[in-house]
């Protein structure tokens, strides 16, 4: 029985690769890992070279070959073709236009290699290892530079047609609003890290003009500077204007949260990143608009944050090999 796998987590700023054991916990999964700068400018080309170099190098300096691998995951932001195991342009990896990474690492190291977006990957992190433990039916929310969903259905990873299940960021939960995917009045344009932050600016420069002050900025030259981060240490110390920011977010996060639940009425929905942090922020307004929106059965499932903290991103790409391994190849 082979006992280790292999991890890929392919980011916009920074690449890991990590050799993890085919039955170990949460404390224990991982035994090596390496990481570098992406550094995008360079191009996949060289990107890749040093992923696959760097798992010859985990290989190596723990004495072991491709043969004692069971296989390994690989887990990087869509849009991708997961079947095909082809990256296709994301957002954060310009130029990476149909990069076949699949076929690449397996015709290097001959051991089994899946690919899956990091929105599920995570989903299966924490389903396995994290706060969805023990249900069949959940919903996972990335809620960080975007908003993205991956979906656990019946005890399986959902992915759908073309790899495009999940994709919540993309709906348009009111007529006008800050802008995410693409869209004015998006759901990622109120949940993310950057609709929080052009909120914010929004909100202050009002607040500025009205003669009034904020915490977020000191005049209306800092308002550009504004992120979520600031806003939301600005709100936890009273400020009035970055309170109604993430009330505002709060409960524009109930109204897709209603959505979600409505349609796959899962038994938790989990979210990441930036409620983990500022759930606080955000409970209160969103519960309301939960409880408002959803009918009152899909309402009363569990709003949780994460569980895994800044350990998913490690465990996410590991966990794709091991779902692998244990649906028969299929992710």
């Amino acid at each position: 029985m082979k006992k280790y796998i292999i991890g890929i987590d392919i980011g916009g700023t920074k690449c890991a690769v990590l050799l993890g054991r085919t039955h170990g916990g949460v404390e224990d999964i991982i035994t090596d890992k390496l990481r570098f700068e992406t550094r995008v400018s360079r191009g996949w080309r060289a990107v890749t070279a040093e992923l696959l170099d760097n798992v010859e190098e985990l290989l190596k300096r723990n004495a072991l070959s491709p043969e004692d691998i069971l296989c390994a995951g690989i887990s990087c932001g869509g849009p991708l073709d997961s079947r095909r195991g082809v990256i296709l342009s994301p957002p954060n990896l310009p130029g990476w236009d149909c990069v076949p990474i699949v076929d690449m690492i397996e015709e290097r190291f001959r051991f089994d290699s899946y690919l899956q977006n990091d929105a599920n990957a995570c989903a299966l992190a924490e389903w396995r290892f994290g706060a969805g433990k023990g249900l069949r039916n959940m919903v996972f929310l990335t809620f960080g530079t975007g908003m993205g969903a991956g979906l656990i259905l019946d005890g399986r990873l959902y992915s759908g047609s073309n790899d495009m299940a999940g994709e919540v960021g993309h709906m348009r939960i009111a007529e006008d609003g800050p802008v995410g995917y693409g869209k004015r009045g998006s759901f990622e344009g109120f949940c993310s890290g950057g609709g929080i932050g052009r909120l914010a600016q929004a909100m202050a420069r009002k607040t500025i003009e009205n003669g009034g002050s904020t915490l977020m900025c000191e005049d209306a030259e800092g308002i550009g500077r504004i992120t979520a981060k600031i806003a939301a240490e600005a709100a936890e110390n009273g400020d009035e204007t970055a309170i109604e920011v993430y009330k505002i977010c709060g409960e524009k996060l109930g109204e897709g949260l209603a959505i979600i639940a409505d349609i796959l009425d899962p038994q938790a929905i989990i979210i990441g990143s930036i409620f983990a942090r500022s759930g606080q922020l955000l409970r209160d307004s969103m519960e309301k608009a939960l409880h408002r929106e959803a009918l009152r059965q899909t309402a009363e499932c569990k709003i949780i944050p994460a569980g895994l903290g800044e350990k998913i991103g490690d465990l996410a790409s590991l966990v794709i090999a091991l779902d692998a391994a244990a649906n028969g190849g299929e992710t």
